[in-house]
């Protein structure tokens, strides 16, 4: 193949970003250097122009009905328009089509849903934006879906979590075609992480749900926080919030959905990450100041939730600055 034809499917109410994050990612790839390079189109119905959900009009490139394959990749974007897309037969068929005839086929955000329509996503693992994991769960029990991941590969088929997720699968589909560094040199060029592992959590736990609502189990959670290092047994949490470790629990599960212990652990090992991520420390250190005894243990955690080392999880990402 002389150059790696990608085409992005877009349709009225499509999010604009689920699609400029590809685009611009392989365009800027090109202009590094990748060889072949890509041929980055957007196809939408009738290859008129669409309207996105922010409200701006974008000119498709391709008709999606004349567009014949076979292609290198083919990414069907989401937004809030997904929904009307999965039922439009003519869309979903063409989309059907046109994987057929694709190497690797891939969607941002909600467009797994559309995905899921063409029954592409069945029996598979995939994930989507967290806000409509559950609703896709439901439309397509067939479909195993994980809302967790940023983004999941499973074989040729590809789904990223949401908007800008679909910059760090386009950054992964580029370190296969054209190798690491052509990657690292694209998110340099556009001033983001070098790569964040597919299976890094689409949110912070301190960010993806509001502070608890019952006062006590806020002021303990506010203590783990600010005292990471410190001794964080849930019998001291208890002592420090004057409750039995058994209420504690109750109270943390009833609330957080999970035991004392295991938010300590999940907290410390999300700091942990911000730290690999944001510093130049050794493993160790960021190990002691986050409240792990040894670096073993910190490994342990890293693998259990992220499923990668410390070490190769701070690779992935961009060169501290101090």
């Amino acid at each position: 193949m002389e150059e790696r034809v990608v085409v992005v499917v877009g349709y009225d109410e499509a999010e604009l970003l689920d699609i400029a994050c590809v685009t611009t990612s392989l365009t800027t790839a090109n202009r590094l250097g990748a060889s072949p390079a890509y041929a980055v189109s957007v196809a939408t119905p009738g290859g008129r122009a669409i309207t996105c959900d922010s409200g701006l009009t974008l000119q498709g490139q391709r008709s999606l009905e004349r567009l014949r394959g076979p292609l290198d990749t083919l990414i069907v974007s989401g937004g809030f328009g997904h929904e009307t897309a999965a039922e439009n037969p003519r869309i979903v068929g063409h989309v059907r089509r046109l994987a057929r005839e694709s190497r690797r086929v891939a969607s941002v955000c909600t467009g797994a849903t559309v995905l899921a329509a063409t029954g592409l996503l069945e029996g598979r693992r995939a994930t989507t934006h967290w806000r409509y994991a559950e609703r896709l769960a439901c439309a397509y029990p067939g479909v195993t879906v994980d809302p967790a991941p940023i983004y999941i590969r499973d074989g040729s088929v590809s789904t990223a979590a949401g908007v800008t997720s679909a910059l760090d699968l386009t950054l992964a589909f580029i370190e296969e075609d054209h190798g690491a560094e052509l990657a690292r040199a694209v998110a340099r060029g556009l001033v983001t992480y070098l790569q964040r592992p597919g299976n890094q959590a689409q949110m912070s736990m301190f960010t993806a749900t509001p502070a608890p609502t019952n006062g006590l189990v806020r002021r303990v959670v506010d203590h783990i926080a600010g005292h990471l290092a410190g001794d964080l047994a849930a019998s001291t949490l208890a002592a420090e919030a004057g409750v039995s470790e058994r209420h504690l629990t109750r109270l943390f599960i009833d609330h957080l959905g999970k035991a004392p212990g295991r938010y300590v652990r999940d907290a410390r090992t999300e700091a942990a990450a911000h730290l690999l991520t944001s510093t130049s420390l050794p493993v160790a250190s960021v190990a002691a100041q986050c409240g792990f005894g040894t670096s073993e243990t910190l490994r342990q955690a890293f693998v259990s939730r992220y499923g990668t080392p410390p070490s190769r999880y701070r690779a992935t990402q961009n060169t501290p600055a101090t």
